[in-house]
């Protein structure tokens, strides 16, 4: 589906929203990188708990994560979901 073919509002949410998320990932990769060690030829190197840590999330279906991982999630959900609910008015 091209981007001709949605309503100027719908455009404008699309673009709200994909500002939020380069903003997530930027954060999310920022703070990869203050975890990880830096190798003198600039690549990084995520420690092996981080590693285990997020291999396991990844396998995790969102039901069955811990609260406290779940309220993450919803963190990051409320950062964008006036945006939804005011789109949908």
């Amino acid at each position: 589906m091209s981007s001709s073919e949605f309503s100027n509002s719908t455009k404008v949410l699309i673009e709200t929203l994909s500002a939020i998320e380069h903003q997530r990932w930027s954060h999310w990769q920022s703070y990869l990188h203050s975890k990880c060690e830096k190798n003198d030829d600039g690549s990084l190197t995520i420690p092996k708990d981080l590693v285990e840590k997020w291999n396991k999330q990844i396998e995790t279906n969102y039901s069955d994560l811990t609260e406290k991982e779940k309220k993450s999630d919803r963190e990051q959900v409320m950062k964008y979901l006036h945006y939804i609910l005011e789109f949908k008015k």
